[in-house]
C-alpha cells in the first residue's frame, strides 16, 4: 500500500495550465441567480454560514476541491496532492451589493472577479455570495473552477452535487477530511519514470480504440483519421480573418448575459430540420455581422471561424472530473444577410463535421499529447490557438428546478475563458425551459459588449420572423390560388349509341 496519494494530470487537463496567461486566465464558471428568502438570516441577509455547511458536507464527493497542484520534478509534470491546509472560508467568499443591487452593478462585480485568476498555490476554485441583487430579493453565486479541472459536461455533473432538485433536501452530515501524505520530489519521479514506459502499450491500445470498432476496416479507419489530422494541420497553418474582436488580451474582462425561451429555439429547430447548436451558431453569426457591420468593417470575405467544443465523455468517464472533449472549428456564414440561408450553411457545415469524424480526429492527437513534454504541449497548444476567431459552448442541463439549502435557483449563466488573440467567448446552459446565455469579454477589444448581447437578440428574432413569413408567404400562396377547374368529361358511349351513331351515317 502506497504511503502516498496523487493523481497524474492528463494531457489534456496539462495543457489547460499551459495555456493560462497573466491576461488569459483559464478558469471556467458561471453565475447563478437564487431566490433570497429561504436562505435569509437573522440579520435578514443572507444566512452565508449556512450556505458553506452545506457545500463542506458534499466535498468528500469532489475530492479536487481539497486539492493543489504539484510539480514533478525534472519532468515539470503536474499532479494532484490532497492539500493538508484546506480553508473552506478562503474559497467561499462574501460580498454584497451597494443598494438599490440593480444589473448594471451585478455586471460590474461579476466582470471583475472573473477577471482575477485563480492562485495556484491552493485547490482551484472558488464560489462568491452576492446578496442585495434586485434589492435583496435575490443572491446571486459566482462560481469559478480551473478547466484543468473539469469540462462543460463535468460541470454539469457538479452542479447536480453542489445542487439538488429538492427543496427540502438535508444537508448531510460533513465528514472528516484526513489528506493523504504528499509524494516526494523523488517519488514522484519515480513515479514519472513508471509512466513513460508504461506509454508505449497504452499507446497500442490506444491505437485499437481510435482505429474503430473490431469490425470496422482498419486501412479505412486509417486514411479517415490521416485525412482529419491533415486538415486540423490545414486549418492551423491558415488563420482566421483578423477582426476588431481579436488582438492581444488585456487582463480586464466584461461579462454579460441574455435569457430567451428553449422552446422558441426548439420550434425553429424543428421547422428547419437542423439541431439546438445550429440554430446557436447560426445565431452568433448573424449577431456578428451585426456587430462588426457596425464597426465599418466588411464581412463578405471573412474567414470567420468560431471553435466548438464536442462532448467525448464515454461511459466509464462518467461522474468524473476532468475533460473528455474534443472540438470542431466551423466556418461560419457572417457573410450572409439572409437568416434562414445562415442557418442551412451552418448545418452543412456541422453535418460535414459530424460525418468527418473531425471530433475524434482531436481526441486522438490528444491522446497522442501523452508522450509530449511540457514545453512541446505548450507548443502544441499555442500553434492550435491560432486558426479561430470565437469560442462558443453549448452544454445541456436539466429541465427541472433545482435548489440550494431551499433557495430556488433561477438561471444560471456560464462564463468561458477567452482564447489568447480572442476578445469574445459565448456560452450558453439550458435550464428548466430557458436558454442562459453568458458572455465573456476583454474590456478593451469590446468594450460594448453589452451591445453584442443585444445583437444576439436581434438576430435569434430576424430568424424566427424569417421562418414565421415563410410559413405566411404559404398560407397566402394557398388562399388566393384559383380553385381548380373540374375537368368537362363527355359521358362514356354505350354499346347502344355507337350504333344509333352509325346507323345515322
Amino acid at each position: 500500500m502506497a504511503r502516498y496519494g496523487f493523481e497524474r494530470l492528463s494531457a489534456q487537463d496539462m495543457s489547460f495550465l499551459m495555456a493560462e496567461s497573466d491576461t488569459a486566465p483559464m478558469h471556467v464558471g458561471g453565475m447563478a441567480i437564487l431566490e433570497a428568502e429561504p436562505l435569509r438570516g437573522e440579520d435578514g441577509g443572507v444566512d452565508v454560514a449556512r450556505y458553506r455547511a452545506a457545500v463542506e458536507a458534499v466535498l468528500h464527493r469532489i475530492p479536487r476541491y481539497r486539492q493543489r497542484l504539484a510539480w514533478t520534478p525534472g519532468e515539470g509534470w503536474a499532479v494532484w496532492v490532497d492539500d493538508r491546509h484546506f480553508d473552506i472560508g478562503y474559497h467561499i467568499r462574501h460580498i454584497g451589493l451597494p443598494k438599490p443591487g440593480t444589473q448594471a452593478q451585478l455586471r460590474e462585480l461579476a466582470s471583475r472577479i472573473f477577471a482575477r485568476p485563480l492562485d495556484r498555490g491552493r485547490p482551484l476554485w472558488e464560489i462568491w455570495v452576492v446578496e442585495g441583487v434586485e434589492g435583496g430579493e435575490q443572491f446571486a453565486l459566482l462560481n469559478k473552477i480551473h478547466h484543468c479541472m473539469i469540462d462543460g459536461a463535468a460541470g454539469a455533473g457538479l452542479a447536480e452535487i453542489l445542487l439538488s432538485p429538492n427543496r427540502e433536501a438535508p444537508v448531510e452530515e460533513t465528514l472528516p477530511f484526513i489528506p493523504r501524505p504528499e509524494p516526494s520530489g523523488a517519488e514522484l519521479l519515480l513515479d514519472a519514470i513508471r509512466h513513460r514506459a508504461s506509454l508505449p502499450g497504452k499507446a497500442l491500445q490506444a491505437a485499437r480504440d481510435w482505429l474503430g470498432a473490431a469490425d470496422a476496416e482498419p486501412l479505412a479507419e486509417l486514411k479517415r483519421h490521416a485525412r482529419v489530422f491533415s486538415e486540423l494541420v490545414e486549418s492551423s497553418i491558415w488563420p482566421a480573418s483578423d477582426t476588431p474582436l481579436g488582438g492581444a488580451l488585456s487582463p480586464d474582462r466584461r461579462f454579460g448575459w441574455l435569457t430567451m425561451p428553449l422552446e422558441d429555439v426548439k420550434e425553429l429547430r424543428r421547422e428547419l430540420g437542423c439541431t439546438v447548436n445550429d440554430i446557436v451558431l447560426a445565431t452568433v453569426a448573424g449577431a456578428v455581422e451585426r456587430y462588426l457591420s457596425r464597426r465599418r468593417v466588411d464581412t463578405s470575405e471573412l474567414d470567420f471561424r468560431v471553435l466548438a467544443p464536442v462532448n467525448v465523455r464515454r461511459k466509464e468517464h462518467e461522474g468524473q472530473l476532468g475533460n473528455h472533449v474534443s472540438s470542431w472549428i466551423v466556418p461560419m456564414p457572417v457573410d450572409e444577410a439572409d437568416p434562414l440561408e445562415r442557418v442551412s450553411r451552418v448545418r452543412d457545415e456541422t453535418a460535414k463535421l459530424k460525418k468527418s469524424g473531425a471530433a475524434s480526429g482531436i481526441e486522438g492527437l490528444m491522446a497522442a499529447a501523452e508522450w509530449m513534454s511540457p514545453e512541446m504541449l505548450a507548443r502544441g497548444v499555442s500553434l492550435a490557438q491560432g486558426p479561430v476567431n470565437m469560442i462558443v459552448t453549448n452544454v445541456p442541463g436539466p429541465q427541472f428546478p433545482l435548489y440550494s439549502v431551499g433557495a430556488k435557483m433561477l438561471a444560471l449563466y456560464p462564463a468561458v475563458p477567452l482564447l489568447p488573440g480572442s476578445g469574445l467567448g459565448v456560452a450558453l446552459f439550458s435550464y428548466e425551459g430557458r436558454l442562459c446565455w453568458g458572455f465573456q469579454a476583454d474590456a478593451h477589444l469590446v468594450p460594448d459588449l453589452d451591445a453584442f448581447a443585444a445583437d444576439v437578440g436581434a438576430a435569434f428574432e430576424e430568424l424566427r420572423a424569417s421562418v414565421a413569413a415563410g410559413h405566411l408567404a404559404k398560407r397566402t400562396a394557398v388562399a388566393e390560388a384559383p380553385p381548380p377547374v373540374a375537368e368537362v368529361r363527355e359521358p362514356e358511349a354505350t354499346e347502344e349509341s355507337s350504333e344509333k351513331h352509325a346507323s345515322a351515317l
